[in-house]
């Protein structure tokens, strides 16, 4: 099996699966590949259907409990014997780790950040395809916004959600990539750069994904809302001119969220 083959439909999948449910029909001669969506459907008429729905929501709880490790805090408490959570915007996220305690950390939190997500997002892709692979980007930015371990209380899923996109969709990560880096640059806020990509995160993965199919299409809409909800506070802020931008330092207890 290749990996293209595993990306599309996972090695436990196709397993499930069998020789019943090929891949692709033949209509009029032409090979028509079955969309991932029409396999699980016709997966669950089966006796193996029940299996399915567990793999599924197997690596769902995965990727919650291994995107619940919020690194912002895990080393704010480690290293600087404090709670990122009560300095500047209250966010555990690598913007405000920049703002509270340097770039250095910041990076260092985007990269286990983005760890968690990568690493939760490839596994379930190898073992139930694009369907898992979906459903765990999904929880894994769940358990970073609301971590078990931590009383619930994490970032906003930024770099979860866009590490999760590059996993699933890289043209459409490098297209966000270029709106997110344009609107910093002019406007000099993170927080309207993320808005703006989560937005139109659903709309870009329709256009350049369109066969990817309705699990993917409502998983990227809630992904969306998601992030864009958890931005409530930041939307207030920018409509008040009070947002913080780029550069500026946090302050101890600001009482934002």
């Amino acid at each position: 099996m290749t990996f293209g083959e595993l990306s599309k439909f996972g090695y436990l999948f196709t397993k499930l699966c069998g020789d019943t449910i090929l891949p692709a029909i033949k209509i009029d001669g032409n090979t028509i590949p079955l969309s991932y969506d029409t396999r699980l459907l016709k997966l669950l008429e089966t006796d193996k259907g029940v299996w399915a729905i567990v793999a599924l929501l197997l690596c769902g709880v995965f990727a919650y409990l291994i995107g619940s490790l919020n690194f912002a805090v895990i080393f704010s408490k480690i290293f600087f014997k404090e709670d990122i959570r009560k300095y500047g915007s209250g966010n555990a996220g690598a913007t405000n780790m920049v703002r509270t305690y340097g770039r250095k950390w910041g990076v260092i939190t985007f990269i286990f950040d983005g760890l968690k997500a990568a690493f939760s997002v490839i596994l379930s892709m190898l073992l139930m395809g694009e369907g898992g692979a979906y459903i765990a980007a999904l929880f894994a930015i769940l358990g970073h916004v609301f971590p078990i371990y931590y009383k619930f209380k994490g970032g906003k899923g930024v770099v979860v959600s866009a590490i999760s996109i590059l996993c699933l969709n890289p043209v459409v990560f490098l297209i966000l990539v270029v709106i997110f880096v344009s609107i910093v640059a002019t406007s000099k806020y993170i927080s309207l750069g993320s808005v703006i990509c989560a937005f139109f995160y659903p709309m870009l993965l329709n256009a350049f994904n369109s066969d990817k199919g309705f699990l993917a299409t409502v998983i990227s809409i809630l992904i969306s809302v998601i992030v864009i909800v958890m931005h409530k506070e930041n939307i207030k802020r920018l409509l008040n001119r009070t947002e913080n931008k780029i550069g500026q330092k946090a302050k101890k207890s600001e009482g934002q969220n």
